[in-house]
């Protein structure tokens, strides 16, 4: 006689990012509960993912909830229905419609039901030649990174973070889940290794800008031997430096109330130092092959949607319309 599954803890809804299982999971039995959970702690590895996707089949098993349907009662028109009155932006709902179908494609394999209903439902074109993200200029970004106090250890850390982001192109991500030992030497030259989405460890080398930050930060911080603990640490009530990392959240609060402080523009984000760096980087002379390398995109068309060199030309042509 098979052994009866055990009860799924809190701790393990909590790592899959729910507080409680949706009903129409809980209603299928323990065998359905351990697959959804599943889904997210086994089978999603990289943390932001996993957390999007719980948002996005959260709200969808609410909205399952509330129309009264059953897991099974789920077919194509009805995931259509929910798609079509999706109030998300369309990168929002495309993002939503891949979690339900992958989550389903999940249940499948795991025979908690026989189909995919999502697999046949298409989702709202969207097509990005421009990226969005707000970009600052080669002098901004310096007035920025001057404009830090840099008397005290919050002003290293804060210059040294928003160094590596634009001289590295790296996320916020990469750049928060370093360690000490990311940052090394190798012969007369120091890198530093990013570990960007999907696993992938990407090395780049330290513009010197970036080396002085650094090496002032360490300095200041007395970490440097420390080379298992995080490099860039969160900072305590009595400013004295702890043993926390910094979480993007952290990381963007900072970043809000710098350009706040430097009268530089408010929309400024965590990735606007990714595309400020790819952008000052082809204005002199750079390529899209070699950004495309040192930002470890997939494909040139991700690195293209940063570069903002074309804006000047854009906007000195439609000067030229007198009217």
């Amino acid at each position: 006689m098979a052994q009866a599954l055990a009860p799924i803890g809190g701790r393990e809804l909590s790592r899959a990012g729910f507080s409680r299982l949706p009903l129409l999971i809980e209603r299928e039995g323990a065998n359905a509960c351990w697959r959804f959970v599943e889904f997210f702690t086994a089978n999603i590895r990289n943390k932001n993912t996993r957390a999007a996707y719980a948002q996005a089949l959260g709200q969808f098993f609410n909205w399952c909830e509330s129309k009264h349907f059953g897991l099974h009662d789920l077919r194509p028109a009805l995931i259509a229905a929910y798609i079509e009155q999706h109030p998300g932006s369309p990168p929002t709902v495309k993002q939503h419609l891949a979690a339900i179908r992958m989550l389903f494609d999940w249940l499948v394999i795991g025979q908690i039901v026989p189909m995919n209903p999502a697999s046949s439902v298409r989702g709202p074109r969207h097509v990005v030649k421009v990226g969005k993200t707000p970009v600052l200029t080669a002098e901004q970004a310096r007035q920025l990174l001057d404009s830090i106090d840099t008397s005290a250890i919050v002003g290293l850390r804060d210059r040294a973070i928003l160094g590596v982001m634009c001289y590295t192109f790296a996320r916020v991500s990469a750049t928060v889940n370093m360690k000490v030992e990311d940052y090394y030497q190798t012969g007369k030259r120091w890198w530093l290794r990013l570990h960007e989405k999907g696993g992938k460890r990407h090395d780049v080398p330290a513009h010197h800008n970036a080396d002085a930050y650094i090496d002032a930060y360490l300095k200041a911080a007395v970490i440097e031997h420390d080379k298992k603990s995080p490099l860039f640490r969160s900072i305590d009530q009595h400013r004295q430096i702890t043993e926390r990392p910094m979480s993007r959240t952290d990381v963007l609060r900072m970043i809000k109330r710098r350009v706040e402080d430097a009268g530089l523009p408010s929309s400024t984000c965590c990735h606007t130092f990714r595309a400020t760096g790819i952008t000052a980087y082809l204005e002199n002379g750079g390529t899209i092959e070699n950004a495309q390398a040192i930002a470890a995109h997939e494909s040139p068309r991700t690195t293209k949607l940063y570069d903002r060199t074309g804006d000047e030309i854009t906007l000195d042509e439609v000067e030229r319309i007198s009217i």
